[in-house]
């Protein structure tokens, strides 16, 4: 038999995810500030780019926050 689908705790879960992503954003932009000079251009656009899709997972997790909000 399926378990039933308890959706009581996702907007916590959510949430956690929202607060993981964001520390690692910045711990990333932190990481190029402070080391820009050692750097390649090529890892300084990888972590843009890895930033910039954590940015639109934020913004995927507040949607879905907003689901659930009314459900």
């Amino acid at each position: 038999m399926a378990k039933p689908d308890d959706r009581s705790d996702n907007v916590e879960k959510i949430q956690h995810a929202i607060s993981n992503t964001v520390e690692n954003f910045r711990e990333a932009e932190d990481f190029v500030q402070a080391h820009r000079d050692e750097m390649s251009a090529k890892d300084i656009a990888d972590i843009d780019a890895k930033n910039h899709r954590r940015q639109e997972a934020i913004e995927g997790f507040r949607s879905e926050i907003k689901d659930e909000a009314h459900s």
